[in-house]
């Protein structure tokens, strides 16, 4: 409806349907809600003042939902306030396009095989590059036939040990181009080599070489890693990374696996890097199962930056490739949720580099 000015009406909820953005809950990205507010808060800059954060969200149409429906039925005239999940959302892609100063390098590990590693990578790829402006990159350095390049639509056959047996030549942006493939998202990748006598030479040095490459051209790089943190590459890959993200599984043995990735962190000169990491959980199930994920999820919280949930979705269980319009709702805010955990820790990475 319109006002006397003839200007759309805003309609607004009670004051008690209205949810604090920052109200705790499970889950959410509150770098100080570990016990006993472990770290100091994160120093205010100039950057906070995003069109996210400082603008009355009053002045934008609903986004989804029966608001957005109601919205456009009434020709924009009808706008009900935002929702506090849509504003929570908007919140959280604030913090995913927070400033890099630079380039940084976001390493995806775990001590095992098949809890997902390579699709939170891509995801969360695929989720920065969505959302932000610059160059975001991520690469396969896993040594063992990686399949990070058989999760999107490849453009060419180019792989990783090609670019580094080329990387003198390359001086410009266009010039990675040529070995990089682009998803829809902006995300571009690139590809390990599945031949075992070539992937297996991939070393420490071969590591450092690539990011070095790569981030002359890129803000963000994602690198995928193979499973465990003792091959030579993934030393490589713990030289290199500003950040980490532990992958595991809600089991029992996978999360002790995890909690045992951070032990080794703390014992061989990373502590600093597994305190600011960030674990993510994935293949979370609607019902409840024998493993209480929400004891798993403490653990996490009282060792890491933050413990993420990605429930599971039927989506990623084909293997094959990823599209991320094809996930459900809550995956698809499980990663933004993810991404934003990550960039909380951009201005520290910053710091630390300084």
């Amino acid at each position: 409806m319109s006002g006397l000015d003839g200007r759309p009406q805003r309609v607004w909820p009670e004051e008690e349907d209205v949810v604090p953005i920052l109200a705790p809950r499970r889950g959410m990205l509150d770098a100080d809600r570990a016990a006993g507010q472990r770290r100091r808060p994160p120093r205010l800059t100039a950057a906070d003042f995003t069109t996210e954060r400082m603008l009355r969200p009053a002045g934008r149409p609903p986004e989804d939902g029966w608001r957005r429906t109601v919205y456009q039925l009434s020709g924009g005239r009808l706008a009900i306030a935002p929702s506090a999940g849509e504003l929570r959302r908007r919140e959280l892609i604030a913090q995913v396009k927070t400033p890099i100063v630079g380039c940084r390098t976001v390493a995806f590990v775990s001590r095992k095989g098949g809890v997902g590693k390579t699709t939170t990578c891509l995801l969360a790829g695929h989720t920065f590059a969505a959302h932000r402006g610059d160059r975001v990159i991520a690469l396969d350095a896993n040594p063992d036939a990686g399949t990070l390049g058989h999760r999107l639509r490849r453009e060419h056959t180019e792989t990783l040990p090609r670019l580094l047996r080329e990387r003198q030549a390359i001086r410009r942006y266009a010039d990675v181009r040529a070995y990089t493939s682009q998803a829809p998202s902006r995300l571009e990748v690139v590809a390990g080599d599945e031949r075992s006598e070539i992937a297996n030479a991939l070393g420490k040095t071969d590591v450092a070489r690539a990011v070095d490459l790569l981030e002359r051209h890129f803000n963000l790089l994602c690198l995928d890693t193979a499973a465990g943190v003792l091959a030579p590459a993934n030393q490589g890959v713990l030289a290199a990374a500003d950040q980490l993200v532990v992958v595991s599984t809600p089991s029992l043995d996978t999360a002790r696996a995890a909690s045992a990735t951070l032990d080794w962190l703390e014992d061989h000169g990373y502590a600093q890097l597994a305190q600011s990491g960030v674990v993510a959980l994935n293949g979370i199930r609607a019902e409840p199962g024998a493993v209480d994920v929400d004891r798993i999820e403490e653990h996490f919280d009282s060792r890491c930056r933050a413990c993420i949930r990605i429930p599971w979705d039927p989506h990623l269980d084909t293997g094959a490739e990823v599209t991320p319009e094809q996930l459900r709702p809550e995956t698809r805010d499980a990663y933004l949720e993810l991404a934003a955990a990550i960039a909380c820790g951009f201005t520290e990475a910053t710091e630390r580099r300084s």
